[in-house]
C-alpha cells in the first residue's frame, strides 16, 4: 500500500547523497506534510529530521588542542586518580603534553609517544605560562651579562621576582647563568603576606650604618634579593640570589675578607711557569663586592683589582675602592688613554667603567611592585690597567664630584688626619 501511495504522490524525491542545506529541508518538508496524508507524511518528516540533525552536526568546530608543560624535575603519569595506582609513563621538566580531560586538581594528558594518563595540575604550566615564558626570553635576548653564575642548587626559574608567582625551567646543581639584573622585594611573612616597603624604610637603608638611630623607628623590614638569570640554552627567568654562587676561582674567593662577590670580570692573564696546576696562564681580575645583606639599594660597595705576582705565585691586590653606592653593568673594553702623551697611554690596554650614586642624587627606593632598583644621577669612573698598575683615565686638571657613601665618612683635619 506504501508503494502505491508514493507511485500516485505528485512528488518524486531524488534520493539523497549528501547532507540539504537546512532551508531548503524545511520547505521540502512543508510541501511533503501538505500534500502527503497521514503515516506517509510521519515518516518523511521524521526522515528529513534525522537528515537535519546530521548536517548541523556536520557543522560544529572540533574544540581546540590544549596543551600543557611539565614544571616538575620528574614525575609519573598515572592510570587513575586514586591512593593507589599504575604508572604509565614518565615525563620531565619542559615536556609538552596534550589534554584529554580536567578532572578535580589533575588532568589526563597524552605524551608524544601516545602514553596516557593522570598528572597532579601543580606539576604542570599552562600554554599561558609558557607564552610568557617565551616571551621574557625574547625580551632579554640581546641583554648583556652584567655577572656570571653557577647554580648552588636545584632551582626554578621564575616568571616575575616573588615566591608566589608562576614557575617553569627547573635548572640543575652546577649549571651556569649569566645574570642579566637584580630586584629586591620584602620577604614573605608566614601566612604568605609580604609587607611592602616603604620610602621611609628605603631611606634607612641608604644611610645604614650612620651614627645615630630613632628609637621610634620600625624594625626594618626583611628583604631578599631576585636575579634575572639565561642559561646556556637560552631559558630566563628569575630566580632567589641565595640559590647561585658568582662563578669565580676559589682562589679568588678566599681574599673577599667576609663580603660577597657580586661579579669577577678577566681583564687579561699572564703566564706563570712556576704557578700551581695545569694552566700556565693566570687571569687578572677586576671584582666588585658587596655585604651579605638583601635589599639593599646599590648593588656593590667596592671594587677591587687582583694582579698576579711572578715572584710569589699569588694574588695581590693593586686597586681598591670602598664606601660607594655602586652599580651594574660593569663596562668592559680595551682601549688607549686619551689624555696621556706617553707611549704606553697610546697603547690599547685592558679598561673598565664603572657608575656610582652621586651625592646630590638623593635615596634609591626599589620598587615596591617590580622590585627594581633604579638610581637617580651616577657618576662614571674609567680605570686602565697598566702593567700591575691601575690608573685613572680622567681630563687633566679634573675634580671628583661628591659620592653617595653607603657609611658615613669622618671628616678629616687639614693634615688627612681624622678627627
Amino acid at each position: 500500500m506504501l508503494e502505491i501511495v508514493l507511485d500516485k504522490s505528485p512528488i518524486s524525491l531524488p534520493r539523497r547523497t549528501s547532507p540539504i542545506p537546512i532551508p531548503i529541508e524545511i520547505c521540502l518538508r512543508r510541501r511533503v506534510q501538505s500534500r502527503v496524508p497521514g503515516l506517509l507524511a510521519s515518516l518523511l518528516a521524521g526522515a528529513l529530521g534525522v537528515a537535519m540533525l546530521g548536517g548541523c552536526s556536520s557543522l560544529r568546530p572540533k574544540p581546540a588542542v590544549q596543551y600543557v608543560y611539565v614544571t616538575a624535575k620528574e614525575t609519573f603519569l598515572r592510570d587513575r586518580v586514586a591512593a593507589v595506582s599504575n604508572r604509565t609513563g614518565t615525563v620531565d621538566n619542559g615536556q609538552r603534553l596534550e589534554v584529554l580531560e580536567h578532572g578535580r586538581r589533575f588532568v589526563r594528558v597524552k605524551t608524544e609517544k601516545g602514553e596516557q594518563g593522570w598528572i597532579d595540575e601543580k606539576a604542570v604550566a599552562t600554554q599561558e605560562v609558557f607564552d610568557a615564558f617565551q616571551a621574557l626570553g625574547q625580551v632579554h635576548k640581546g641583554d648583556p651579562a652584567v655577572a656570571s653564575a653557577v647554580v648552588r642548587d636545584e632551582v626554578n626559574l621564575h616568571l616575575k621576582p616573588g615566591r608566589e608567582t608562576e614557575k617553569f625551567y627547573r635548572l640543575a646543581e652546577g649549571d651556569k647563568l649569566q645574570l642579566l639584573g637584580r630586584a629586591t622585594l620584602p620577604k614573605p611573612m608566614p601566612g604568605g603576606v609580604a609587607p611592602v616597603k616603604s620610602a621611609a624604610a628605603g631611606k634607612a637603608a641608604t644611610s645604614a650604618g650612620a651614627v645615630g638611630t630613632d628609637a621610634s623607628a620600625p624594625p626594618p623590614i626583611a628583604m631578599e634579593d631576585w636575579w634575572l638569570g639565561r642559561d646556556v640554552h637560552g631559558r630566563t627567568g628569575w630566580l632567589l640570589s641565595r640559590m647561585l654562587d658568582v662563578d669565580a676561582p676559589d682562589t679568588l674567593t678566599r681574599y673577599a675578607e667576609g663580603q660577597k662577590i657580586i661579579g669577577a670580570y678577566v681583564l687579561t692573564t699572564v703566564h706563570d711557569d712556576g704557578a700551581e696546576g695545569e694552566n700556565k696562564d693566570i687571569p687578572i681580575y677586576l671584582t666588585v663586592m658587596g655585604p651579605y645583606t638583601a635589599g639593599l639599594p646599590y648593588d656593590f660597595d667596592q671594587v677591587r683589582v687582583f694582579t698576579w705576582s711572578l715572584k710569589m705565585h699569588r694574588y695581590e691586590t693593586a686597586f681598591r675602592e670602598k664606601n660607594m653606592e655602586g652599580y651594574l653593568p660593569i663596562a668592559m673594553s680595551k682601549g688607549k688613554d686619551p689624555y696621556g702623551k706617553s707611549v704606553v697611554a697610546q697603547t690599547p690596554l685592558p679598561t673598565f667603567t664603572y657608575r656610582v650614586l652621586a651625592a646630590d642624587a638623593g635615596p634609591v627606593v626599589p620598587d615596591p611592585v617590580t622590585g627594581a632598583v633604579t638610581p637617580g644621577r651616577t657618576i662614571a669612573k674609567t680605570y686602565r690597567l697598566e702593567g700591575n698598575l691601575v690608573r685613572r683615565v680622567a681630563p687633566p686638571g679634573s675634580h671628583d664630584e661628591p659620592e653617595a657613601h653607603p657609611v658615613a665618612e669622618e671628616k678629616k683635619d687639614k693634615g688627612g688626619k681624622k678627627k
